[in-house]
């Protein structure tokens, strides 16, 4: 006959200093509730204040937000988050951004730097957890390459 021994067993939830506090909580004086385009523009600055990220979006983004800066008027909340993506629910949020690299910089290392800044940054200012940050490196900056890209030089086919 086998002796079955019992141990209580208790349940605790610890959290850990500084963890935010997440927005679902309903409390007495209310709710509160972020808008995506926050979480959007918190995200944006937060990667760029990356050395090494050269610049956000993709190159059709880009030119888009070229063309809205000289529109007067037309670049007000728009341009700071180009390339950043996100979905918001209750208690969280996921991220994706799409970024620029300064030639050079490590994309491995700088990936990382993005993702921690931008984790910190937006589950500090908005106490939702951000499950996860998608990082798409479409380019990379070229030091020559201030102002107008050049056209590539058109070779003549190889084979016939």
């Amino acid at each position: 006959m086998a002796e079955s021994t019992a141990t209580p067993t208790t349940t605790t939830t610890t959290t850990t200093a500084g963890s935010p506090a997440r927005l679902a909580d309903d409390t007495a004086q209310g709710k509160t509730t972020i808008a995506a385009s926050v979480v959007q523009k918190i995200a944006g600055i937060a990667a760029r204040e990356i050395s090494g990220v050269h610049s956000m979006g993709g190159g059709v983004s880009r030119a888009f937000g070229a063309i809205r800066e000289r529109i007067p008027g037309g670049g007000t909340g728009t341009t700071n988050i180009a390339g950043v993506q996100v979905e918001v629910g209750e208690k969280q949020a996921a991220i994706d951004l799409d970024i620029v690299v300064e030639y050079g910089a490590s994309i491995v290392e700088l990936a990382r730097a993005v993702r921690r800044n931008v984790i910190t940054a937006v589950e500090r200012m908005t106490g939702l957890e951000v499950i996860e940050v998608n990082i798409a490196v479409n380019d990379i900056h070229l030091p020559n390459a201030e102002g107008e890209e050049e056209l590539p030089v058109m070779q003549p086919p190889r084979v016939e």
